[in-house]
């Protein structure tokens, strides 16, 4: 308990663990909790060298591919390997609920939840060069923030990003021919379709979207609106299509067939299970604590919102694919009871075993098949991670 009385947790958050069965003795592992990278797939081979470079020796996760330890505080940012694209971080927790999508060769796959975007590329990175992915959020900036990313790691070949909000995003993935770089080759004779994207956007689309932006911040939005495409990679499927062909809407039988093989619900969260998070609250000030964590008024809204994205992420879903939805929070009402209530509202749903996890050091959710990380039990952030599928009913 040193770890706890270090942080100094108030009270009142000492009584929010309690009350949702957990156990304070988490937070006192901030400082041994390792710090996680990615190598981005083909630089194995330099594996002697990026150590060599940033004068560290990167522990092998043997339980997640790909991965690789360091200790607790060692930076990367300002190292080569970083900055040219050879490694990313990302806590192994949030690996692990990429991993348990099994993400297939050829697959289309949506992360309705999508920044910061270290998710986002490693489902890029596991694709390669098939399939497709569509990262979705609300906040533009965010999103920006992963349009740098997949620039910076030359992962968006096969990426579109929209700006909206995931509890109404309704497009499903273009399907096509990878030989073409568009959907239909003929569409490319016609006047007013998408052509390759750039950073420097011609002055009439750069008006439009600075319109739909100024409309969207004084709530004139209409909730049929489309939402915002700010970035489209050569072979995602956009180019060549006019907006109406983009923006074309499909009924739900169509979505059975037509809708992604893959979506993560990486969802909004208090973030409680994050413990350098919570580190960070001793200098945000504990009263910020109050109103972002403990707050009941803003836990309702959250889990509202948290059922909504899970019930819409589902919408989209193909018959016979599959779902993760995870948080990084631990409370069982972010958690559990949402998917409780998500089971019970929708009869196509199934939970799944997520057959990797057997070699996870996790532990079992309340609920049978669900999965808990958490600092002390698996050296990560916390996350929880439920998997479904879609039944044909």
């Amino acid at each position: 308990m040193e770890g706890i009385s270090k942080l100094h947790l108030p009270d009142a958050f000492l009584d929010f663990l309690r009350e949702n069965g957990l156990d304070p003795s988490i937070y006192a592992a901030v400082d041994s909790t390792p710090r996680y990278i990615r190598l981005k797939a083909g630089s194995e081979a330099q594996l002697e060298e990026i150590e060599a470079e940033i004068k560290c020796k990167l522990e092998r996760l043997v339980w997640l591919q790909g991965f690789y330890s360091l200790p607790p505080d060692f930076k990367i940012a300002n190292s080569n390997a970083y900055k040219q694209g050879k490694i990313y971080g990302i806590d192994a927790a949030s690996g692990a609920a990429v991993s348990a999508l099994d993400v297939s060769v050829g697959d289309h796959v949506l992360d309705l939840c999508a920044a910061p975007g270290a998710k986002l590329c490693m489902i890029l990175d596991i694709l390669g060069d098939s399939g497709s992915v569509t990262g979705v959020d609300v906040a533009r900036h965010r999103l920006a923030a992963c349009r740098t990313l997949l620039q910076k790691y030359t992962l968006g070949n096969r990426c579109r990003l929209f700006v909206a909000d995931g509890t109404t995003f309704s497009l499903v993935p273009r399907r096509f021919d990878s030989a073409s770089g568009s959907c239909i080759s003929a569409l490319e004779e016609k006047a007013d379709t998408f052509k390759e994207w750039t950073s420097r956007r011609p002055w009439k689309e750069r008006k439009r979207a600075a319109k739909a932006r100024e409309s969207a911040a004084t709530g004139l939005i209409a909730n049929s609106k489309h939402p915002e495409l700010i970035y489209y990679g050569r072979h995602s499927g956009v180019i060549g299509l006019s907006r109406s062909e983009l923006y074309q809407s499909v009924c739900n039988g169509e979505v059975s067939n037509s809708g992604y093989d893959k979506v993560l619900v990486d969802a909004e969260c208090t973030h409680d299970g994050s413990v350098r998070h919570i580190q960070k609250f001793e200098n945000w000030g504990w009263t910020t604590l109050q109103r972002r964590v403990l707050d009941a008024e803003r836990t309702d809204s959250l889990t509202n919102l948290q059922l909504k994205l899970l019930t819409n992420g589902f919408g989209l879903l193909k018959v016979g694919g599959s779902l993760v939805y995870s948080t990084c929070s631990l409370t069982v009402a972010q958690n559990e009871d949402v998917v409780d209530q998500f089971l019970k509202e929708n009869a196509s749903a199934e939970l799944q075993e997520i057959n990797a996890a057997k070699d996870w050091p996790c532990r079992s959710g309340r609920i049978p098949k669900t999965l808990r990380f958490d600092p002390s039990t698996s050296k990560t952030s916390g996350l929880f991670v439920a998997k479904f599928t879609k039944l044909a009913i």
